[in-house]
């Protein structure tokens, strides 16, 4: 049985290679080796505890600020987990506090480092769901809407119930003066309107329980200034994504063969049948159907789950991309991720690096101050190109919307709408379909 702290630091060396670091392998190992040495030095019988992880930030918090000292402490924390894992050690003090406070390792280093680590610790332990004096109320209102099958997250509720269990005296106060002071404390405009809001569905609930309770009001001057603040998207041109596919087609990338048509393959999802990024990530070797020429999205967004027809281009990609894929040896059976490495499917997070760097090597840059291009742009594209293509065909677009709408898979068509960036050359044919159909009506009135 191997036994931590070694002298060798073989441990040390081992968890560091498995971390496959291109880059900062030797700060690491040089940060876990001056943790490794304060145990040995400074713990009784070289044993771990709580005690020796608040004295080692302590110690630390002397010679490097708080930032660095939260961010060695959790590779600390992760070499602990690894240790445990591998039963060179019994537990880890890191891990321990985790689970009695319910909080991150970030969260127990600045209480440790504090000047009453005891008190601040405590001040972390999670309160109880739905303590608050309107606790039922809220709780029977989140049950409610998920029993109806909505995806409804809770935390925005579970926040607002925390603040109203550390708010004395709050069951004296009315709900709107409460709703006001919670929304005060919300950093930005928009965390102030959704605060607000929550606030308004909690008046909403009381008020079927038989309370007559008044709904909170938003400031208007508020609700102008979120909307003046609202990213506005980015419309490609057909250059551009042009541009956009050349680029992921020639990626470069020595480890990851596959990266180039893998890249290519979805761009062209995301511009040709508009999908999400977490649409794309979700796609199994199942929901590809090429001999129909067709996916199939499964239970995304709204519940909703849609086959879409797709085109030759995009289904060309996905062949060339599946031929590749079947040729580095990757598993064939019909739950594997479309999207695959060799060790398993991608996160949202890495493909969501991987697309915007190409779109940063296509040197698509923004022409507004509202933020760089992103993936999620292609889909407004596809729907403004699609408007845009429906005019020059002499297609009234009002009558297809129920069709695009259910090809993205919206909720209703105003979902649809919110994606209709007006563009110069959408409103040039706009412009040019009303003066052809209205010039009989013109000649009249003159």
């Amino acid at each position: 049985m191997r036994v931590w702290p070694d002298k060798n630091e073989a441990l040390l060396k081992q968890f560091v290679e498995r971390l496959e670091l291109r880059r900062y392998g030797g700060t690491y190992r040089g940060v876990l080796r001056q943790f490794q040495s304060f145990v040995s030095k400074h713990s009784a019988k070289r044993s771990l505890t709580q005690a020796t992880l608040r004295a080692w930030s302590k110690e630390r918090m002397k010679q490097s600020p708080l930032h660095l000292v939260v961010h060695r402490s959790q590779l600390v924390s992760r070499f602990l987990d690894w240790l445990v894992m591998c039963g060179a050690i019994n537990s880890s003090p890191f891990a321990e506090l985790r689970h009695k406070y319910q909080c991150s390792t970030a969260a127990i280093v600045r209480a440790l480092v504090g000047p009453r680590p005891d008190e601040a610790l405590e001040a972390l332990r999670p309160l109880p769901r739905y303590g608050s004096h309107l606790g039922v109320v809220i709780r029977e209102h989140v049950m409610r809407m998920q029993t109806l099958g909505l995806r409804y997250d809770e935390r925005r509720f579970l926040r607002f119930d925390r603040f109203l269990q550390q708010r004395p005296g709050a069951a004296t106060k009315d709900l709107s003066a409460l709703v006001r002071e919670y929304a005060a404390s919300a950093r930005s405009a928009a965390g102030k309107l959704l605060r607000i809001q929550v606030g308004r569905v909690v008046a909403k609930a009381l008020n079927r329980t038989g309370s007559a309770v008044v709904l909170p009001t938003p400031d208007r001057m508020l609700v102008q200034e979120v909307r003046r603040m609202r990213r506005r998207p980015y419309i490609y041109t057909v250059e551009e994504v042009g541009r956009l596919l050349e680029t992921a087609r020639r990626y470069s990338s020595r480890r990851t063969p596959l990266h180039p048509l893998m890249l290519y393959a979805m761009v062209a999802l995301a511009y040709c049948a508009g999908l999400r990024l977490g649409e794309i990530v979700g796609l199994e070797l199942k929901d590809i159907d090429l001999a129909q020429g067709s996916i199939e999205i499964r239970n995304t967004k709204f519940f909703k789950s849609r086959r879409l027809p797709l085109s030759s281009s995009a289904l060309a990609a996905l062949q060339d991309y599946l031929d590749a894929r079947r040729e580095t040896g990757a598993p064939s059976h019909p739950e594997a991720p479309l999207f695959w490495h060799r060790k398993g499917g991608y996160s949202k997070i890495t493909i969501g690096v991987l697309l915007q760097r190409v779109i940063q090597l296509a040197g698509v840059s923004a022409k507004t101050d509202m933020g760089k291009p992103r993936l999620h742009d292609l889909r407004h594209t596809m729907v403004v190109h699609r408007m845009t293509a429906w005019y020059r065909e002499g297609i009234n677009p009002q009558s297809r919307l129920p069709y695009l709408s259910a090809y993205l898979g919206h909720r209703d068509i105003n979902s649809t709408l919110v994606y209709l960036t007006i563009t110069q050359e959408l409103l040039q044919q706009a412009n040019e379909r009303f003066r052809m159909g209205q010039a009989d009506v013109l000649k009249a009135i003159h």
